[in-house]
């Protein structure tokens, strides 16, 4: 959202938790109780739990390859554009604000505003994702290059911080004097200034994490001891005050630096930047998010997931389940986003909140990264049916293929199209998650346990699993076949358990063979399906995935359907091309002519009477007979880029 927009009146910035969140005096009690809890858990010794939560893991990036197909087609494309950004621009913020001559001009749009520098958090997280991924040392030496930049930063600044924010040291001597004025996204005066310094964070760490690059880390460390001793300076009523303006995820990147470190300091400075107004209701199973700016409240919870990993503290894990329940079950549209104009709604109001701005991007980049946690702790296939779902209709169909550009938001909005980014006149947040989003498409296709290799997502890949000197080849030209086959390349007979995700989508006639003959099934979908067995070199499985079309109706209004074949969200190709650029720099929309959208006169008629394949185009199907008052085209929603669209479609009532 732009700058203006993210500014919420004052009335409701000032609004009591207890009005603001939860509205009900009877609840109070035990929110109260439940800070009071949480408060006392921050004090407590801050020691690693004596066994990881993780029941199965990711492999790491650099293990996993993908083959061709539309994943790997994106992924090039963002390759691509990230090699075509000029680092030096990126860089220059950060040079200004130390004091140093820029080597070249920064970028436009928000580039120039006061998240100047944030681009640059995204980038550095981004290439060296995309490293690990593709072994492309143009990457690698990009990154290192960043880093020791910023350490040049780092050196002249001489206390350890570094930032892009304009004036930024004064701003964070004024807050360490006392001076706090904040709301939702303003501290003193200026936008999200934490949420800024999160990107620099996160950046570094994943430098160290892909590219193996020491002095990230040394630069991390001294950027940590900053951020400790800055702290310091407030006392808790005024650090909580502070946190009343968006901080991304600093609960994340300092937990991840104690695990990086073992120095308890950064976990007591993690526990410091939680949310205990959002957290208590959460710990204590009440939904407050009505009235709440999404893409704020998923970064917490993400640091919640890393808390209960490097500490044990169960509380911390409660919050991010429920969260994830609450959000993926009451609050989200069909292609896995939630929220509407970057906000949470009433429950019960999804069908009054699509809008041209419905579904952030970074909404669902947040969601996937909860949910990979969640996925390690409790490996169930709701959570990898819901990573799939969002995988294919929103982070796939948030990007060009034609130009590689990325949306702020996939509109829900009936007749309007997706809004795409400019190269180097927009970098909006979305844009930042955005070339992160498509670096990291092989983290959650396998996940292993000790004698266990989890296949999640039907995606061609060739997986390394080093430890077990076992090579994994998954060849598939899914979702326009039904099949995908497993090929096993061994240094020795192994047995291994084979957890095969059944999906909830892939009913009669799912199917699993190995080495030609069949394996009997559960027959549960929405499951795994469990295959143990001495394996031998060149086995083969193949998997049979039959897609279906079915009508799903709107939880909060039947007369509200979309349509699925699979995993796949079908929208209505309406025509009306689109041309370039689709957004003004700053995220406006230009004025484009209406469309008409039909309605569907389908009640109570079978999916197969009214939507047929369109011959010579896989996965695309017309209605036949039912459009009001024309037919229409469905086509999935990943497709979708020149031209206006329906997701949603009404029902009118009939016989």
């Amino acid at each position: 959202m732009k700058e203006s927009e993210r500014k919420q009146p004052s009335s409701v910035i000032e609004a009591s938790p207890s009005t603001r969140r939860i509205g009900i005096a009877a609840r109070l009690a035990v929110i109260v109780g439940a800070i009071l809890l949480l408060q006392s858990a921050s004090r407590e010794a801050v020691n690693p739990p004596a066994k990881s939560p993780a029941k199965i893991e990711a492999f790491e990036l650099s293990d996993v390859r993908l083959l061709d197909g539309p994943f790997k087609h994106a992924m090039e494309m963002d390759e691509k554009y990230m090699l075509e950004l000029n680092a030096d621009r990126l860089l220059a913020p950060y040079l200004k604000a130390a004091g140093l001559e820029p080597k070249a001009p920064q970028y436009k749009g928000w580039e120039t505003s006061q998240l100047s520098g944030a681009i640059l958090g995204h980038y550095l997280s981004a290439a060296s994702m995309m490293y690990a991924a593709t072994g492309n040392q143009k990457l690698k030496d990009r990154v290192d290059y960043i880093v020791g930049e910023l350490q040049k930063c780092q050196a002249a600044v001489g206390t350890g911080y570094i930032g892009g924010i304009p004036d930024g040291q004064d701003l964070w001597k004024k807050i360490e004097g006392g001076t706090i004025v904040t709301q939702s996204f303003n501290l003193d005066s200026v936008w999200s200034p934490w949420y800024n310094l999160h990107k620099a964070f996160a950046g570094l760490r994943d430098a160290y994490r892909y590219c193996g690059n020491d002095e990230a880390k040394a630069v991390l460390e001294k950027y940590g001891d900053w951020a400790v001793n800055f702290s310091n300076h407030l006392d808790n009523a005024q650090f909580a005050h502070m946190l009343r303006c968006e901080y991304g995820g600093m609960n994340e990147v300092m937990a991840d630096l104690y695990d990086m470190t073992g120095e308890k300091k950064y976990l007591e400075l993690a526990k410091r930047f939680n949310d205990e107004v959002l957290f208590a209701p959460l710990a204590e199973g009440v939904d407050s998010l009505a009235g709440n700016h999404v893409n704020m409240q998923i970064p917490k919870v993400i640091g919640a997931a890393k808390e209960y990993e490097v500490d044990g503290n169960a509380t911390m894990q409660q919050i991010a389940g429920y969260f994830w329940k609450e959000v993926t079950e009451k609050r989200t549209y069909i292609n896995g986003e939630m929220g509407d104009y970057e906000y949470f709604g009433k429950l019960g109001e999804l069908p009054n909140r699509l809008n041209r701005e419905s579904g952030e991007t970074c909404n669902v980049y947040n969601m996937l990264k909860l949910t990979r946690h969640l996925m390690e702790w409790n490996p169930k296939a709701e959570y990898a049916e819901y990573y799939e779902r969002a995988l294919y209709n929103d982070i796939l169909a948030s990007q060009d293929p034609e130009t590689g550009m990325m949306t702020y938001f996939i509109s829900l909005e009936p007749g309007f199209f997706k809004t795409f980014s400019t190269p180097f006149n927009s970098f909006w947040c979305c844009v930042g998650t955005g070339i992160e989003n498509h670096s990291k498409y092989g983290e959650f296709i396998y996940m292993y346990g000790t004698n266990d290799l989890y296949v999640n997502l039907f995606i061609p890949s060739v997986l390394q699993w080093k430890e077990k000197g076992v090579t994994v080849t998954q060849e598939t030209h899914f979702p326009d076949s039904q099949e995908s086959t497993l090929y096993l390349k061994m240094k020795k007979d192994q047995k291994i358990t084979l957890e095969i995700r059944r999906p909830y989508w892939a009913g009669e006639g799912f199917a699993i063979k190995v080495n030609g003959r069949s394996i009997r099934t559960a027959g549960v979908p929405g499951s795994y399906e469990s295959v143990t067995r001495t394996w031998h070199d060149g086995d083969k499985i193949e998997i049979t995935l039959p897609m279906r079309l079915r009508v799903e109706p709107m939880a909060d209004d039947s007369s509200k359907v979309a349509i699925m074949y699979g995993p796949l969200v079908l929208a209505g190709d309406l025509g009306g091309y689109v041309p370039l650029p689709y957004a003004k720099e700053n995220g406006d929309f230009f004025d484009m002519p209406d469309v008409s959208v039909p309605d569907l006169a389908i009640s109570g008629k079978p999916v197969a009477q009214w939507l047929k394949p369109v011959e010579g185009k896989p996965l695309h199907f017309r209605t036949v007979g039912v459009g009001r008052p024309n037919d229409v085209e469905l086509v999935p929603l990943y497709e979708i880029n020149h031209q206006h669209y329906t997701v949603y479609w009404n029902i009118p009532p009939g016989k």
